[in-house]
């Protein structure tokens, strides 16, 4: 059985919590805390977010899109809605398919897709 080297797992210890550290960075407080407080106005369309879209995309460090982030969302956006419905139904990146949402249809993903684009 090969051990790694003490010194090298201590590097790659290293290596990966500053990978870690930089995933949260460079995103403006300000755009953190909007949205982390971020929801629809619509009830329906709010209960939907907080219990399928918030937990990642109202939060920094996830990995995924915050909501009114629309720097981030533009680039996504500029894809068009059907390749995101598409993405949110079939699942993308870290994303689960059906976004864990498995009481939405498409109306309700599109909504959601705007809200978070926009964050309000």
């Amino acid at each position: 059985m090969h051990r790694i080297p003490y010194h090298l797992m201590s590097a790659g210890s290293i290596l990966c919590l500053a990978l870690l550290a930089a995933c949260g960075q460079g995103v403006d407080p300000a755009i953190v805390a909007k949205a982390e407080t971020a929801q629809p106005a619509d009830p329906d369309l709010a209960a939907l977010y907080n219990q399928s879209c918030k937990a990642c995309h109202g939060r920094s460090g996830s990995g995924a899109p915050l909501t009114g982030y629309t720097k981030v969302w533009e680039m996504r956006l500029a894809k068009g809605e059907e390749t995101l419905l598409s993405n949110t139904i079939n699942g993308y990146g870290g994303m689960p398919p059906l976004g864990s949402c498995m009481d939405c249809d498409a109306e309700d993903f599109l909504a959601l897709i705007r809200f978070m684009a926009e964050g309000s």
